[in-house]
């Protein structure tokens, strides 16, 4: 996957008319990219910043159905999440593993209350379930997580969901993509909509890196641009209404020995009616999440001290020692880009995960909500309305049981190197060939040097920030330590990309200002 062939790919074509234009390099427009070209439409994708830059490296790193919108009486989001959760385990079994969640309970209803209600989880997973739902006991619940609170602590009921690493998802559909003959492209901005008797027929776009203009033509143009939709929107009509209402989530990330054991907590009532997970991912603990309403979408969406403070008390009130401040290693905020057309009081909470579908008179199909774990799913729900619009031959749509880049069977944790699935014999190799790049970047983190090289030569990263908070996730897992890696990071990626001293010098002052959101004084 090289940005400079897909590059030549557009500039060399410029009267090309493609199938479909795909707006957006997160969830929601790669599954849609991969769901086209895969049905043999040509079929571009235009990212304004990296893949997967926004809300789509930023969740609590689950597949699930979704305990609470059951609770909800959402069952056809339930019933559809569940579905697509077991399908993502098939294809793509290097980045997604069963995980057991722990609902501890500590009055004497919610344990036969919330067996029932994982019972009906379970049923609704069909054979595509994880693995069966069960009462346990205290001294169960007390091996599942040993550094539970015990003071009246009655039992528990353990159930099964999905755990996935959500932008490293995100690059090997990009790369699924590519392999399917799809044009890919990061940081190539859209900055406007071509027409032809008021009906969109393209778009205008500029690459970032070179400042050079493009016109792309279509026979249908997606925005699948998710909190930042109805930006597109108004590029084709000045006078649209938001249908986005973006809700802030924020998660916290502690190190392992907050969460001893292999399970994850659930906590299905807080005292703002959301659910919280304490859950163990790559050796460290993330708790999470929140549901803020904001009014206006942003690319860097930052923690604010209610959320946190919030989350700090809830862990505390479970655990046996209560995280501090101190004892975050980074904060991260995203923002869910809620399709909402009601009103909702503010209480963002209440709107529903499902996607929605929009079709402008102009022919503009917006897609928007939905989670990660139906991203195939609004795929292909997007591409069977982009074949109508875009008067294209009707072709059944193949993504159910096709395996994702890397997928690799029986993949067995024998080093961090497991969630690259069959490249990790690649990046190997390339060890050989480089001994020095089995260094590691960081005491305190997994990361090697083979890992930048190979993020830059085979993923399309093209910046520090590229490297250390998507294609690893070092941002994520401890922001001082990634601060610190920044500079070897960017002497490896300078050779590979040809750059100088000032550019080394730049990416380092930039990724060194970002880091510091991800910090809390």
């Amino acid at each position: 996957m090289k940005r400079e062939f897909m590059v030549k790919a557009i500039s060399e074509n410029p009267d090309k008319v493609w199938d479909l234009i795909v707006i957006g390099g997160g969830a929601t427009g790669l599954g849609t990219a991969v769901d086209a070209t895969t049905r043999g439409y040509d079929t571009i994708l235009l990212e304004q910043y990296d893949f997967a830059k926004g809300t789509s490296s930023r969740s609590t790193k689950l597949v699930h159905g979704g305990v609470r919108y059951l609770a909800q009486g959402d069952v056809s989001l339930v019933l559809e999440a569940l579905h697509e959760r077991g399908l993502l385990r098939n294809n793509a079994p290097h980045l997604v593993k069963n995980l057991a969640f722990v609902i501890p309970n500590y009055e004497w209803w919610s344990g036969p209350f919330y067996a029932l209600g994982m019972k009906v989880y379970d049923m609704m997973a069909g054979k595509l379930g994880l693995g069966p739902s069960e009462m346990i006991s205290k001294e169960e619940t007390i091996e599942a997580i040993p550094n539970i609170k015990t003071e009246g602590l009655r039992g528990g009921v353990i159930y099964y969901d999905g755990q996935f690493d959500d932008s490293r998802l995100a690059i090997n559909l990009a790369q699924t993509f590519s392999k399917n003959n799809g044009t890919i492209v990061n940081y190539f901005k859209v900055t406007g909509l071509l027409k032809n008797e008021d009906l969109v027929t393209g778009v205008n776009a500029v690459d970032l890196e070179r400042g050079l203009e493009y016109k792309i033509r279509a026979k249908a143009v997606v925005n699948a641009t998710g909190i930042f939709v109805d930006a597109i929107r108004r590029m084709d009509d000045p006078q649209n209404k938001n249908v986005i209402r973006p809700s802030q989530g924020v998660h916290l990330v502690l190190a392992k020995e907050f969460l001893k054991g292999e399970s994850a907590i659930m906590i299905p009532k807080t005292d703002d009616d959301r659910v919280l997970f304490a859950v163990p991912w790559h050796h460290r603990v993330i708790i999470g999440t929140t549901d803020t309403p904001v009014e206006e979408p942003m690319l860097e969406p930052i923690a604010m001290e209610e959320e946190v403070e919030f989350i700090l008390e809830t862990a505390g009130r479970y655990l046996t020692r209560a995280p501090k401040r101190s004892d975050v290693l980074s904060v991260f905020a995203g923002l869910r880009p809620l399709a909402a057309t009601g009103e909702y009081d503010n209480d963002t909470k209440e709107i529903s995960r499902s996607h929605q579908l929009l079709v402008s008179l102009s022919g503009l199909i917006t897609v928007s909500g939905g989670k990660w774990t139906t991203y195939r799913k609004m795929g292909e729900d997007t591409v069977d309305k982009v074949a109508l619009v875009g008067g294209l031959e009707e072709r059944p749509c193949i993504t159910k049981n096709m395996p994702i880049h890397g997928y690799a069977r029986n993949v067995q944790e024998v080093d961090h190197l497991q969630v690259y699935g069959s490249d990790r014999a690649a990046i190997l190799q390339l060890i050989d060939e480089h001994p020095e790049l089995a260094e590691k970047l960081h005491p305190n983190l997994d990361y090697i040097g083979a890992e930048v090289v190979w993020a830059v030569t085979e993923e399309m990263a093209r910046t520090v920030e590229d490297v250390l908070a998507r294609r690893v996730r070092a941002l994520f897992m401890d922001a001082r330590a990634s601060i610190e890696m920044a500079p070897k990071v960017a002497g490896l990626m300078a050779k590979e990309l040809a750059k100088d001293q000032q550019w080394i010098d730049q990416q380092v002052v930039e990724f060194r200002q970002l880091a510091q959101k991800y910090i809390l004084e």
